[in-house]
């Protein structure tokens, strides 16, 4: 899916969803964070993982124009990382699966 502007919110929204398919609970798990972020930048959660969690407890209606830029960031990153490569490629490239984990995408549900 291209960015564009014109993509009514809730196509956006259906397709968002349809990537990112872990809870926010699995979630913050998999980043081991809370609310507030770790002291040490180096613990810190991912940026765009922290803002995922934010957008998973949103309603369609409360999103933002920064929100929507997330979810387009979101969508290429998933549709980068995955294009025509299997779950098993997926699983057994470490940086690949944890840069899909840190945005909400678990390749093994995908598969």
């Amino acid at each position: 899916m291209t960015r564009d502007p014109d993509v009514p919110v809730e196509e956006l929204w259906q397709r968002f969803h349809e990537l990112v398919n872990m809870t926010s609970r699995e979630l913050t798990d998999w980043l081991g964070t809370s609310e507030e972020l770790a002291p040490d930048p180096a613990q810190r959660a991912p940026a765009l993982g922290v803002a995922v969690l934010g957008i998973l407890r949103k309603r369609r209606t409360d999103l933002t124009g920064d929100d929507r830029d997330i979810m387009w960031q979101v969508i290429s990153v998933v549709e980068d990382e995955t294009a025509g490569r299997s779950t098993a490629e997926l699983l057994s490239d470490e940086r690949r699966r944890y840069r899909l984990l840190n945005v909400g995408h678990d390749p093994i549900k995908a598969g």
